[in-house]
């Protein structure tokens, strides 16, 4: 007869009595699982919107297994949660769940926020929880914020005079469009749009302290809203001969392009905001603008490129510090059709130079700019030429600079020259 080596009889001993190790499970009540997150706390979503899908773990740290008797929550109807418990769906209750020693299960959840009948963002919480089979009971409490909004699913068209006074927020999913001849005005509105959705303008828009941003609610990372990330929804576009447009208080961010204006377009800027966009922040074609105590900000391509335009900017900051791309336009951009007069603006980036421009036709009083001084300084008076060996330049003039989360205040500090020439802030008018 043929003999077994010894070392396979180990072996197996070995592996026979870790199998029956591993396949033991205890009902001592002293048996209890472990979880990665104490509570679960999402984002604020649009009612009847969904949630991202969050996840978390259950860990066994125990001597033994352990057996889940059931996982449920406790009003699923009311709280509008959804959650998948290693792979089962969690249809109210979920039945028989094993987690063996060492061994671990995920859980993933999401929602759909429900109808609120308040305006403010409501609260709306559930516990989901983990009925052991030693009669003890583990919660997890789930949480998230419904917002009530005004939904247009499909292009919203503006084919008469339109006036919108609207404290709920609007979601706009396909785009919104004004026609020739036609004005929208929109008065202290948020306006959310969506993945490719913008505002085309055939007529005149007026707006008066409106937000317009993508609709993401929800964080791309724990520390980064998507409000953070460019390219989030089109921007504003006004078509040829788009005259009388107006925006006062405004502030436009995250969007591909912020404002571009086709010829013959007349457009006013008043204590606006363009900030954090994937290609141009304002874009003037032959057209006529006025652009008064704005930032304009942040931008992938130019902050401002004027092509053979009339402009007059007044109190204004352009700083370009777009922190996604190192290949980022210029802060200021002019060609030698345009006339451009600038008075009592900053002019700041990264680079030593970020103003490109052509022609005769501009003049400068009064500013900050952060470009190599001219030989000829006719068309400049009392201009400060910013270099990177100042003490207070580029991003120092700013309250808030935390390029680690992306997230900026252009307010203008005390300390910077800008502040005590009086260049470059918000003015009240």
């Amino acid at each position: 007869m043929r003999r077994i080596p010894i070392f396979i009889i180990l072996f197996l001993s070995i592996l026979l009595v870790g199998c029956s190790d591993n396949d033991k499970f205890s009902s001592d009540a002293s048996a209890i699982l472990e979880f990665s997150i104490d509570s679960l706390a999402m984002d604020s979503v649009f009612s009847q919107t969904s949630t991202r899908t969050y996840d978390f773990w259950v860990y066994n740290k125990g001597n033994s297994g352990v057996r889940i008797k059931d996982v449920h929550l406790i009003q699923p109807s009311k709280s509008g949660f959804r959650v998948n418990v290693d792979g089962q769906y969690v249809d109210s209750v979920a039945y028989d769940f094993e987690v063996r020693k060492g061994d671990s299960i995920r859980v993933f959840v999401e929602m759909t926020a429900p109808v609120t009948q308040q305006d403010e963002p409501q609260r709306f919480e559930d516990l989901l929880v983990f009925s052991l089979e030693n009669g003890r009971e583990q919660p997890i409490k789930l949480s998230a914020y419904s917002w009530k909004a005004i939904f247009y699913h499909d292009v919203w068209e503006i084919k008469e005079n339109t006036t919108i006074d609207e404290r709920r927020p609007i979601v706009i999913t396909k785009g919104i469009f004004i026609n020739k001849g036609v004005t929208l005005t929109i008065s202290h509105a948020q306006l959310y749009f969506h993945d490719g959705a913008g505002i085309e303008v055939d007529g005149t828009l007026v707006a008066d302290s409106c937000l317009f941003r993508g609709d993401r609610l929800d964080k791309m990372f724990s520390y980064l809203p998507y409000d953070r990330i460019s390219g989030q929804w089109k921007g504003i576009f006004f078509h040829a001969n788009s005259t009388a447009n107006k925006l006062q208080d405004c502030e436009i961010r995250n969007s591909c392009s912020g404002i571009s204006c086709d010829e013959k377009t007349s457009l006013s800027l008043l204590r606006c905001t363009i900030h954090n966009c994937k290609g141009t922040g304002l874009e003037l074609n032959e057209s006529m603008a006025s652009i008064d105590s704005c930032r304009i900000t942040n931008t992938l391509g130019d902050c401002l490129n004027v092509i053979g335009s009339l402009v007059t900017i007044d109190h204004t900051t352009l700083a370009q510090f777009y922190p996604f791309s190192a290949d980022r336009g210029v802060a200021l951009r002019f060609d030698s059709e345009s006339v451009l007069i600038c008075d009592n603006t900053l002019v700041t980036g990264y680079e030593e130079d970020v103003i490109m421009g052509d022609g005769s036709g501009f003049s400068f009083n009064n500013c900050i700019l952060r470009t190599l001084k001219p030989s000829d300084m006719e068309d400049f008076v009392d201009v400060i030429w910013e270099s990177p060996k100042d003490e207070i330049q580029g991003e120092k003039h700013f309250v808030v600079f935390d390029t680690e989360n992306l997230y900026y205040n252009f307010s203008i500090k005390e300390e910077s020259p800008a502040h005590q020439n009086k260049i470059g802030d918000l003015r009240n008018l």
